[in-house]
């Protein structure tokens, strides 16, 4: 295994992040956010989306962020698509100087391998998924150097969906996001084998992982699949407490349909053992293009819930306790489609489960020249001062929703 170079906190902060001229891609500040410049995006009323950070600070693609310590914010930068692009970055707000004001970066570790999951363990250490390992390291003091441990290796990081995404339950248990190696799994003779190769193989794909840590020590145990049938589980979280604890979820990106509203994507409550229908099967179980009876979709499970076709869940995560967010699944929508490039927010039923109609938190992200692109979030993060925090790979930003200044 080749090791990321780790390099001081002093040397980064004067040559860590080249910067690049021009404002965040197609965004004109709209005024005052706080004290930071504020973009045109819709809202609810009492707040503003401020802009933390974009090109100018360095950020390539941006794809997780999350508050490691009191002011402390770590984000993954994958960088490219491209193996060994990505970054771990650390960043700070300042608290002085002249507005509109901008974040500050540090780099932690570079030539990450298309990073994106990011979760802080049971342990206290914060947990990066790159596309073929998973490795952890305590949360140094500030301007320390980071100490990798590795976990999992071995993992697959070629065909379409390479990137792994990091959930922990309340008992310890790691879930992994292990996509497909393709959309919809046709082969280059453009046939629909059955089974797909992709879930006959002895270590499936399309598949979410259950990685056994065993304490002292957090060492791994075990790490097996848990649910397969999942084309890609980017959006993955457990729910950490209320009648419904324990639950795995995850937001289905389904099969690339050319057509405006097929096929839906899903909200799946992932149960061990149980196949979840991809490639045979979409939406409430019905057959997928090419394999129309050839495969009984109704031995596989149910979607939870179906949401919008092309939304495109990029990320889940369940709203703090004490926060305006509490009782609520935020999700990243990403898709290009209305009503994707927002994210939304699904209220906790009796049941503990996610219900109802999306709660909008960032939405009227449609392009509007001049002004602002189309939203691309691909991360969010709520802190402990109760504020969400919305990163965007292709506009190369990360976002804030604050309170409103008072006129």
């Amino acid at each position: 295994m080749t090791f990321t170079r780790f390099a001081s906190f002093a040397a980064l902060a004067l040559c860590g992040l080249a910067p690049f001229a021009g404002q965040a891609r197609g965004y004109t500040p709209q005024g005052m956010c706080g004290d930071y410049a504020r973009l045109d995006i819709t809202s609810p009323t009492g707040t503003c989306v401020a802009l933390l950070a974009d090109e100018a600070q360095g950020l390539r693609a941006p794809r997780r962020i999350l508050e490691v310590a009191p002011g402390r914010y770590w984000v993954v930068d994958m960088g490219s698509w491209e193996p060994r692009h990505g970054r771990l970055l650390e960043m700070t707000l300042p608290t002085d100087g002249p507005a509109p004001r901008r974040a500050r970066f540090t780099v932690l570790a570079e030539q990450l391998d298309r990073p994106l999951g990011l979760v802080i363990g049971p342990d206290g250490k914060a947990y990066i998924g790159e596309s073929s390992a998973i490795w952890r390291t305590p949360i140094p003091a500030l301007g320390g150097a980071l100490q990798r441990e590795p976990l999992i290796d071995g993992l697959p990081g070629n065909g379409t969906h390479p990137l792994k995404e990091l959930a922990f339950a309340p008992d310890g248990h790691l879930f992994v996001n292990v996509g497909s190696d393709s959309d919809n799994c046709r082969d280059t003779a453009k046939q629909f084998p059955l089974p797909c190769p992709d879930l006959a193989r002895p270590k499936p794909r399309a598949a979410v992982y259950e990685a056994v840590l065993a304490t002292p020590g957090f060492k791994l145990q075990s790490f097996k699949p848990f649910a397969t049938g999942l084309r890609n589980s980017v959006a993955l979280t457990v729910l950490p407490d209320g009648p419904a604890k324990g639950t795995v979820l995850q937001g289905e990106n389904s099969i690339d349909y050319e057509e405006v509203g097929q096929p839906p994507e899903e909200l799946n409550r992932l149960q061990a053992g149980r196949d979840y229908g991809w490639p045979y099967c979409v939406g409430n179980r019905q057959p997928a293009r090419g394999y129309e009876d050839r495969y009984d979709c109704k031995t596989t499970e149910a979607p939870l819930m179906l949401w919008p076709a092309h939304v495109a869940p990029l990320q889940m995560m369940v709203g703090p306790t004490g926060s305006r967010f509490a009782g609520q699944v935020l999700v990243a929508w990403r898709g290009h489609q209305p009503p994707g490039h927002r994210v939304v927010g699904y209220k906790l039923n009796a049941q503990g489960l996610p219900s109802g109609k999306p709660i909008d938190w960032l939405s009227g992200w449609d392009p509007k020249p001049g002004v602002r692109p189309m939203g691309k979030p691909t991360g969010i993060a709520v802190d402990r001062q109760g504020r969400l925090l919305v990163v965007e790979d292709l506009n190369r930003t990360i976002l804030m929703l604050l309170p409103s200044p008072k006129k």
